[in-house]
């Protein structure tokens, strides 16, 4: 890995998840998590038009989007993510969240490819996902570093017996979300699996909010997080022993405890 994106390098996980208040009727119900794309750093257009094949390929039911779709200016990108996030096809959403770098550009105009897009913004909201009569939900929390999270918004509207997942930019956000006991599953992205991973030293840097859960699964007072290590890179246009990485989770029903 180096200084050029290779899309042969991106890495598909699959991950098996259990979770007790989930339904029955969503059973084996797929969703694929994309992050950190980072456009104009590193990852290209044809870069992004590699991943919506792949994703479209994994034939997801639902697909997470955790943020930070470019690095800084989104103006000159604009038309390519729009061109590229409406290819993607899911059985039944897509959804996501902004990031940091979302925030230090133009937020408003990533906005406008959501909605172009026919992605729904989850912006400390809650979207429900519907099979015959039973319902999985799939919440929002805005940007913790950027100040526009509201928690206290979300778990109104999240009743204790539904199974929720929760999209969340920077992972550490785990010690708030877990606390309120609403959340099976957190969704993040934002630390890039430290990006840059030295044998025996581990990571050289690690974004704020991204040091505690950096890449991987966690458990966090009963609550899953899963942090991906993204597809691009901000400032530091490499990676090292950390590639990009689209996740696969297949919910299953697990034991009540």
């Amino acid at each position: 890995m180096g200084w050029k994106f290779n899309p042969n390098e991106i890495t598909i996980t699959n991950i098996p998840i259990k979770l007790s208040r989930l339904s029955p009727e969503f059973e084996n119900f797929r969703i694929v998590q994309i992050s950190d794309f980072h456009l104009g750093t590193w990852f290209d257009k044809s870069a992004l038009l590699h991943v919506v094949s792949v994703v479209n390929e994994l034939e997801p039911d639902l697909i997470a989007i955790t943020g930070d779709f470019i690095s800084y200016d989104p103006s000159g990108y604009a038309h390519f993510l729009i061109e590229a996030l409406s290819q993607l096809i899911a059985k039944k959403a897509k959804v996501a969240v902004l990031g940091n770098h979302d925030y230090y550009g133009d937020p408003d105009i990533i906005r406008e490819v959501l909605r172009t897009s026919n992605i729904h913004e989850l912006n400390n909201q809650v979207y429900p996902v519907h099979i015959n009569s039973s319902q999985l939900f799939f919440a929002g929390i805005d940007d913790h570093i950027a100040k526009k999270d509201n928690i206290n918004m979300l778990i109104e509207h999240i009743p204790d017996e539904t199974a929720t997942i929760l999209l969340a930019h920077e992972p550490d956000y785990a010690d708030i979300s877990a606390q309120t006991g609403k959340f099976d599953l957190q969704l993040s992205g934002h630390s890039h699996g430290g990006q840059i991973c030295i044998p025996y030293l581990g990571s050289i840097y690690l974004p704020p909010l991204g040091r505690k859960y950096p890449s991987g699964i966690y458990n966090i007072n009963g609550m899953i997080l899963y942090t991906n290590r993204g597809l691009g890179a901000s400032w530091l246009r490499f990676r090292y022993k950390c590639p990009p990485e689209i996740s696969v989770f297949t919910l299953h029903v697990g034991q009540k405890e």
